[in-house]
């Protein structure tokens, strides 16, 4: 099955967006030249464009033939990641520490190549709203978003977001209906013992040793609290603690991640970790704080829309390669945030390559970008048809 004919003609275009945006990778609400980009060619396109929302967000207006007032959202985050590329690419990042380690170069232009097509056809009877959203890693741009109005400004029926899949061969594209993606909240833990020189411990209340075993704790949380039917994951990512070799520290501070499919599981959690920080405080006789903040929503895709982007699917990709049943991912995505307030559905797009997303090595593959953008441009033409408001 083909994709977008026209599309196809200016590929080569995409490409070198997309590697532009690669060499000039900008974190979470630091996208000013990228969100330059995208209004720029949204104007060019003739297409009306809205900046600011969220700091860096871009929203792209273009109405179609007709008179329906029906109104969808395409999204597509911009961000890059606060890390080193380790790849040979002569487009590789050429700002030490930043990294489209992610394909969000890539998500930001597939939707500017459906953005791009629709401004060409206008095949369409209603108002398509193109959403450049900032800060997806972990930032919550998508709040930031809503929160200045993105829904009330530009109101949407359904909205519709998608990302690339390492995971997945090249043609395949899966959407799964319900829970698809897990919540995620971060926690920072500060111990305050009382440092010592590290030939007298016992003068000490020793926040290495507390940290080493509340960290082993806390991996019981998930073991014996948590229904083993249930999925969740608690992970601790950073333990930073200590300046010499022969001084005992007074304070550390843990750092990281928990992903589950439901609120009681994440409350339950939450729970447990704090009445544990609490014992160990008292039993080594230490102040021990615990910080977590709700970093996303559970993403849920509905059911109609997870019907269309199976069916417009079939159109673009070979219908043996669209996979409906995948298995749902304790990674997490803020679009769910987007999608509690408007219904929608999420889905990934597979390419060459097996390094995974959030590794210094991984690449993004450049064919798979026609295909997202057709996938984005049909499923506008399948839910806005011209004609069906005659």
């Amino acid at each position: 099955m083909p994709t977008i004919d026209r599309i196809d003609s200016f590929a080569d275009e995409l490409t070198a967006i997309r590697r532009d945006l690669h060499a000039h990778p900008e974190i979470g609400f630091e996208e000013v030249r990228t969100s330059g980009i995208v209004a720029d060619k949204l104007t060019s396109w003739g297409i009306e464009v809205h900046r600011g929302l969220g700091g860096t967000g871009v929203v792209g207006v273009l109405k179609g033939k007709g008179t329906s007032g029906k109104k969808i959202g395409l999204r597509a985050d911009m961000d890059a990641l606060p890390m080193e590329e380790n790849t040979n690419l002569k487009w590789r990042s050429t700002i030490p520490g930043r990294f489209h380690g992610c394909g969000h170069d890539g998500h930001t232009t597939m939707l500017l190549g459906s953005a791009r097509y629709l401004a060409e056809t206008r095949n369409f009877d209603g108002t398509v709203h193109f959403i450049f959203q900032p800060a997806e890693e972990g930032l919550g741009g998508a709040r930031a978003m809503i929160k200045d109005g993105l829904f009330q400004k530009f109101p949407c029926d359904e909205v519709y977001g998608l990302h690339n899949a390492p995971d997945l061969n090249h043609g395949e594209i899966a959407i799964l209906p319900g829970p698809a993606m897990a919540a995620a909240d971060f926690f920072d833990i500060r111990i305050q013992g009382y440092g010592a020189h590290g030939a007298m411990p016992e003068r000490s209340k020793d926040a290495v040793v507390i940290a080493m075993s509340l960290g082993q704790a806390l991996q019981s949380i998930v073991s014996r609290n948590v229904d083993p039917l249930q999925a969740a994951v608690l992970s601790i990512t950073q333990i930073h603690s200590g300046s010499a070799y022969n001084v005992i520290p007074g304070d550390a501070w843990m750092c990281g991640t928990v992903r589950c499919f439901s609120d009681e599981i994440r409350a339950l959690i939450r729970k447990r970790m704090r009445e544990i920080a609490a014992g160990f405080a008292a039993a080594y006789d230490a102040e021990i704080s615990v910080e977590i903040r709700d970093g996303f929503s559970v993403l849920v895709n509905q059911e109609e829309q997870s019907r269309v982007v199976e069916e417009v699917a079939r159109t673009v990709v070979d219908p043996a390669k669209v996979i409906t049943r995948s298995t749902p991912k304790m990674g997490s995505e803020d679009f769910a945030d987007m999608m509690q307030a408007v219904p929608g559905a999420y889905f990934w797009v597979g390419h060459d390559g097996s390094v995974p997303v959030h590794n210094p090595g991984y690449v993004l593959d450049d064919k798979i970008l026609p295909i997202g953008a057709s996938m984005f441009a049909r499923i506008i033409e399948k839910r806005l048809p011209v004609g069906a408001h005659a």
